[in-house]
């Protein structure tokens, strides 16, 4: 049952005076009336049938410290936490401004937002920097909420706060140990990158970021993820093994840069602890299962390795061509040979049948007996075609590979070479010295139509993509194309559509369509491409065919 307003505050009194003896008798402190008010107000505004005298013996013994002002910040009072916190005895601070608090570190902003929001009848949350009575600072976070009448004007400030100084200490270490761990981790020659098993990156240093820069926005992790598993690598039962991988080199193709950056890459697993309140009293257990991926970048390296596999790449390709040269040389040679042996054929035919002049039939007898010797004298001096083993090969390192070669043949005639690679392209299995010639005789192809075309720019665009079941392959130039009634006609042997063949017998694109047949592939000219011409070719992937072949099944 509520007691009357007058009975209340006498009740509060008398209480006050006889609290409990077994607390200290200095830390007492009969409340004014100010007070007295504020706790009749927080009992009336209760349903729960507390009274005064809980209200007040709760704010007694909380262990935070609070205080009690005027509406002009005068403290009418402190509990015993408050005295124990300042070190300001109740006797000694009542009467005075809660400004006899401040340290003057402060920044006055501070004190104004505060002030502007507590008579604006809002509670303010913020943090301080106190006092102590022996001058000592220390940090207070404060929380201060205005005390309404019933009519809803201010008539005291609540104020609530605890020294959270060692906190500040505490966050400040951890804070300094995070900037020195990312200052080394940054400054580190490194790449590095926290990967979860979601492959979204977590935690990274400036080289991974200076690389994600580089590559347009793509992330360099999971590029080395897909160049790892295109490898070989089953990272889904390296995790679950806990086991790591070391220095394992990936090849990266960027758009617009014929040289490819090459990284040494090394991963180590690392679990995440659950942090949730729910493991608070239970032992630490693993939680996500994270990659931490460090490469170091060996471009460097690699380029001194390629000049010197390109010394005996150049020396080796010029010895093909060479054979090739001869090979398409005597082929025509044979080809135009048989032409009128196929005549004198005809004619000792005809005779045979005929009248018999014994003397013509023995003449051209012995002519077509000379020519199939010349015939065979001339196939039996065709060169030997070196046959090569087939192995895993990567397209865009043997395209790298030409571009390097014919980089002289590309300035002198004033092309521009627009290089856009897949970043991690699949690996065929085929003969790379022969696709290397492949490659060189379509861009010399494509360099003989720029010069035809005359254009003042020239250009040829290479360009390599994954496809659902193999790699494709795009050279196209902007010369004058190809006519529709001629693209099947091209790759006939000694077909020449050039103005100026230049010693040419027409065998370069049925030697391109022999070199794709022989290790794979498919090649045609792409109808749909109207800017000059564009040849596609495309290699099957076996492992890829064999897994889309399952997945049909």
């Amino acid at each position: 049952m509520l007691q009357s307003s007058s009975n209340k505050k006498s009740t509060i009194k008398k209480q006050a005076e006889s609290r409990d003896d077994n607390m200290p008798r200095d830390r007492n402190q009969n409340p004014p009336s100010e007070v007295i008010k504020v706790f009749e107000m927080a009992e009336s505004g209760n349903q729960t049938g507390l009274s005064p005298q809980l209200f007040y013996e709760i704010v007694q013994q909380s262990p935070l410290a609070i205080s009690i002002t005027d509406k002009r910040a005068r403290i009418l009072y402190v509990n015993p936490a408050f005295e124990s916190l300042t070190g300001f005895e109740h006797k000694a601070i009542l009467g005075e401004n809660e400004s006899v608090l401040s340290h003057k570190q402060t920044p006055i902003e501070v004190y104004r937002d505060l002030w502007a929001t507590i008579t604006g009848k809002q509670s303010w949350r913020g943090t301080l920097v106190n006092r102590r009575s022996n001058g000592e600072a220390y940090l207070a976070e404060l929380h201060i909420s205005p005390v309404l009448d019933a009519e809803g004007e201010i008539t005291n400030f609540l104020g609530i706060h605890r020294d959270v100084t060692e906190l500040h200490a505490l966050e400040q270490q951890v804070r300094h140990q995070k900037t020195l761990i990312e200052s080394v981790l940054d400054s580190a020659p490194v790449l590095v990158a926290l990967i979860d098993s979601e492959r979204q990156v977590v935690l990274d240093n400036q080289a991974y970021k200076k690389l994600f820069t580089d590559l347009h926005g793509v992330q360099p992790a999971g590029l080395f993820l897909d160049a790892l598993e295109q490898d070989g690598l089953d990272l889904k039962a390296a995790a679950a093994d806990n086991r790591g991988f070391w220095n394992r080199e990936v090849r990266l193709d960027l758009t617009g840069q014929v040289e490819p950056r090459w990284f040494s890459v090394s991963g180590a697993w690392v679990d995440e602890f659950d942090s949730t309140a729910g493991s608070y009293f239970s032992v630490p257990s693993a939680g996500r299962r994270c990659l931490l991926v460090v490469a170091s970048e060996i471009t460097a390296l690699k380029h001194q390795m390629e000049r010197v596999k390109m010394h005996h790449l150049r020396a080796s390709l010029a010895e093909q061509q060479r054979v090739q040269g001869m090979r398409e040389a005597l082929s025509g040679a044979i080809f135009q040979l048989q032409t009128p042996l196929n005549v004198i054929q005809a004619a000792a035919s005809m005779l045979e049948r005929g009248a018999d002049p014994s003397r013509t039939r023995e003449i051209l007898g012995q002519v077509l007996a000379s020519g199939h010797q010349a015939m065979e004298n001339l196939r039996s001096a065709l060169p030997t075609e070196l046959q090569e083993a087939e192995t895993s090969v990567n397209l865009n390192a043997l395209l790298h590979d030409v571009l390097t070669l014919m980089t002289e043949d590309f300035l002198s005639q004033g092309v521009t070479i627009d290089w856009q690679p897949q970043a991690v392209l699949y690996s065929i299995n085929g003969r790379p010295n022969q696709l290397r010639g492949m490659f060189m005789r379509l861009i010399e192809n494509a360099l003989l139509a720029l010069a035809e075309a005359g254009h003042d720019e020239k250009e040829i665009r290479i360009v390599t993509s994954n496809r659902e079941d193999g790699v494709e392959v795009l050279i196209q130039d902007n010369g004058p194309g190809i006519p529709e009634a001629l693209r099947l006609k091209v790759f006939e042997p000694f077909f020449t559509a050039w103005k100026q063949a230049r010693g040419r017998a027409g065998m370069g694109l049925p030697m391109v369509q022999e070199t794709v047949n022989q290790n794979g592939g498919v090649v045609d000219v792409n109808p749909a491409f109207e800017q000059g011409c564009q040849i596609r070719l495309r290699f099957a992937v076996p492992n890829r065919q064999r897994a889309l072949e399952e997945g049909r099944s």
